[in-house]
């Protein structure tokens, strides 16, 4: 890997960093994991605030401290999965 390659690398990894932390601060989460593909992010949120919302208000939920980044166009491709985290320890082993 070159050195440009390198400091793409690690720009990306600061960047999945940095939208976790966006996440920890604005929500009561006990884990967030964000992840890349190209252009694509996928978002994996644990949390007890997740608790009995349907699908459309986990995914609210998240997209809240999130829609700066998304309205300017940084953040278009995105899928979401929450869940409290009685639900992830049966979950994780299928979205990790």
């Amino acid at each position: 890997m070159d050195s440009n390659e390198t400091e793409q690398v690690n720009e990306e990894t600061a960047k999945l960093k940095e939208l976790e932390q966006l996440l920890l601060d604005a929500l009561s989460l006990d884990e967030v994991h964000v992840t890349q593909a190209g252009t694509h992010y996928k978002i994996v949120a644990v949390g007890e605030c997740f608790d009995g919302m349907g699908r459309v208000k986990q995914q609210q939920t998240i997209y809240g401290p999130l829609m700066d980044r998304i309205t300017s166009g940084e953040l278009h491709a995105l899928t979401i999965n929450a869940f409290t985290p009685t639900q992830w320890k049966r979950e994780k082993v299928f979205n990790m």
